[in-house]
């Protein structure tokens, strides 16, 4: 198949987990009725953004994967029949913790996870307190309706992550998100953040020629220190925006992407034809110094 359409959620959460799970049950129902076939759910979407703070209170909030909100999804996918994209705070052993993207099939089957590689740590975003880096590597699904290559927030900064998953044969990138803006910030700043954090998502699908589907959640969280500036967005093949979001507003939205411009686009922009791997070998070095 050709053609496939993708269900994005954006939306706000609160601090009951079990109502954010089900809000998004209901909000996978919605996408799926509108004819979605891969419905991506946004960063962490059981809790509100807790990496904020640095509290121990926090760890309760994660769960062993699979486990309870697979096990909630998975029959929800098999109903609906859609590949369900679910990201959430994985507990894997006593005092080891992970940021990790769950995918199940659009048969009910739980397919496995990704683990956020790349953690972040700066001011409300203290996730290095709580997440440990993942150690599955990069990975690519084979589900129903394509290949789905996933990666997780801080990982949409790195080129290097996204080549690696499309060289993994992923049809489609997903980008579960939690960011925002701090609301003591002035207008220019603000969009200056976010046009940054597009263009380098969407220059992702043009240097590796598949369609980019990024999912961001909304609302004032943190005490209303922060707003999520939603914003979610699926390119083409070639970086070109099919739906882009609010800023401000919960929306459930299906585009469709068309797998066949992956075949087109790398023809006629053959970057994957002219790379230099051999040339290649210092970008696993921290810094070249010039001695």
């Amino acid at each position: 198949m050709s053609k496939v359409k993708i269900g994005t959620v954006q939306m706000s959460c609160v601090a009951d987990k079990q109502t954010n799970l089900n809000k998004a049950i209901e909000k996978i129902k919605e996408a799926a009725a509108k004819g979605a076939q891969i419905v991506c759910l946004q960063e962490l979407f059981t809790s509100l953004y807790f990496c904020d703070v640095e509290d121990y209170d926090n760890f309760e909030l994660a769960e062993p994967i699979p486990g309870p909100s697979t096990e909630a999804l998975s029959p929800v996918a098999k109903e609906l029949g859609v590949v369900i994209i679910a990201s959430l705070f994985e507990k894997r052993a006593q005092g080891l913790y992970h940021n990790t993207t769950a995918v199940i099939d659009a048969d009910g089957t739980y397919l496995g996870k990704y683990r956020k590689m790349h953690i972040p740590d700066d001011p409300a975003f203290y996730e290095k307190f709580y997440f440990t880096p993942g150690d599955l590597g990069y990975k690519v699904f084979p589900t129903k309706f394509g290949k789905v290559g996933v990666l997780i927030c801080w990982d949409q900064w790195y080129p290097e992550a996204s080549r690696i998953t499309a060289l993994m044969g992923a049809d489609i990138m997903f980008y579960p998100t939690a960011i925002g803006w701090a609301t003591d910030q002035d207008e220019e700043t603000n969009q200056d953040q976010y046009n940054a954090w597009q263009t380098i998502q969407r220059s992702h699908a043009v240097a590796n020629g598949v369609p980019v589907v990024s999912v961001n959640r909304v609302g004032f969280e943190q005490d209303g220190a922060m707003k999520f500036w939603g914003g979610s967005f699926v390119t083409n093949a070639q970086g070109k925006l099919l739906y882009l979001g609010s800023h401000d507003k919960e929306e459930v939205v299906v585009t469709e992407v068309d797998l066949a411009q992956t075949d087109y686009m790398r023809k006629h922009w053959p970057f994957l034809r002219d790379r230099r791997i051999e040339t290649y070998s210092p970008i696993t070095k921290r810094f070249i110094d010039e001695d």
